[in-house]
């Protein structure tokens, strides 16, 4: 089955090369749920997984899908408190897959994408429990001062609040 965004073949071969936990021929299924950038289940032959991220199809707007981005931010917070999963590659080279892309490893659980479908999976004392580790995760976050892990330049720290509220 070929899978508009992948390239199976140059995939196969970068893998081969760039990623050393894979063992490749490796099998791509799309992760539904997102709402910009695709996302992709990796399998190799030995049944372990990955994740690939890159810009959807057809004419993108390079700042709003910057896989260089992505992954500059998920492997400088690997080493803080906020749970990412690890790195394992980039692809900046459009000749392999059409647009850059990068490998992480991938991360059993839901994609919870409506109240309906978190409903269905989790019971309400679950949900209560998931609410209050996201606040967590999002405190953590918070206290990450971007400069301090290599992301200073990542954007304007001065006048963040007027600047967001002239928007």
């Amino acid at each position: 089955m070929t899978l508009k965004g992948i390239n199976s073949d140059n995939l196969n071969e970068w893998f081969d090369a760039h990623i050393e936990q894979a063992e490749p021929p490796l099998e791509f299924s799309l992760i539904t749920g997102g709402h910009s950038n695709l996302t992709f289940r990796v399998e190799d032959s030995r049944g372990s997984n990955f994740v690939l991220r890159r810009p959807p199809t057809g004419a993108v707007i390079a700042t709003a899908h910057d896989m260089e981005r992505e992954h500059r931010i998920i492997s400088a917070l690997a080493p803080t408190s906020v749970p990412v999963p690890i790195a394992l590659g980039l692809c900046e080279d459009e000749s392999v897959n059409e647009a850059p892309f990068y490998v992480m490893d991938f991360v059993e659980g839901y994609v919870l994408t409506d109240a309906d479908i978190t409903a269905e999976k989790f019971d309400r004392e679950a949900r209560g429990q998931i609410g209050e580790e996201v606040i967590q995760v999002l405190s953590d976050l918070h206290r990450v001062v971007p400069r301090d892990i290599g992301l200073g330049e990542l954007g304007r720290e001065e006048a963040y609040i007027p600047r967001q509220l002239k928007r």
